[in-house]
């Protein structure tokens, strides 16, 4: 009998933003969900982000971001992914970020943000269904 491969998660905290109650949030969550999930801790730059996202083979860097620099640090760890050969991972997360940034950032090639209230199991739902897809292609 073959075992499915499980969603490997990186979540991250990048920035000074000091707040990481979503972070430990949703990692556990991810992890009572079945995932894999390695959390980097707090103060997190992106080239400390995507050194772990490699050195760990995840599929998906779930970032939490409410410092307001949600418009350079997610395309710059999507950057740096690319650089290091790991543009399959999806880019996600959450924070308080205006709706005009989500739109910029989602045509980025960013998947999708979550805001302050979103249920765990929504952003569960979407990285098992983006998983399913791209899984193969792994």
């Amino acid at each position: 009998m073959s075992e499915e491969r499980r969603v490997r998660v990186l979540v991250a905290k990048p920035g000074l933003d000091g707040h990481d109650r979503g972070a430990k949030v949703i990692a556990s969550a991810f992890r009572d969900a079945g995932f894999e999930v390695i959390y980097t801790g707090l103060h997190q730059t992106p080239e400390m982000i995507v050194s772990a996202a490699v050195q760990e083979d995840v599929d998906v860097v779930a970032m939490s971001v409410l410092s307001g620099a949600h418009m350079t640090l997610f395309p710059r760890v999507k950057e740096l992914l690319g650089q290091a050969g790991a543009d399959n991972v999806l880019v996600t997360g959450g924070g308080i970020i205006p709706k005009d940034d989500v739109k910029e950032l989602e045509d980025m090639g960013i998947g999708r943000l979550f805001g302050p209230g979103t249920s765990t199991k929504e952003s569960i739902a979407y990285v098992k269904e983006w998983f399913a897809i791209h899984a193969v292609s792994r």
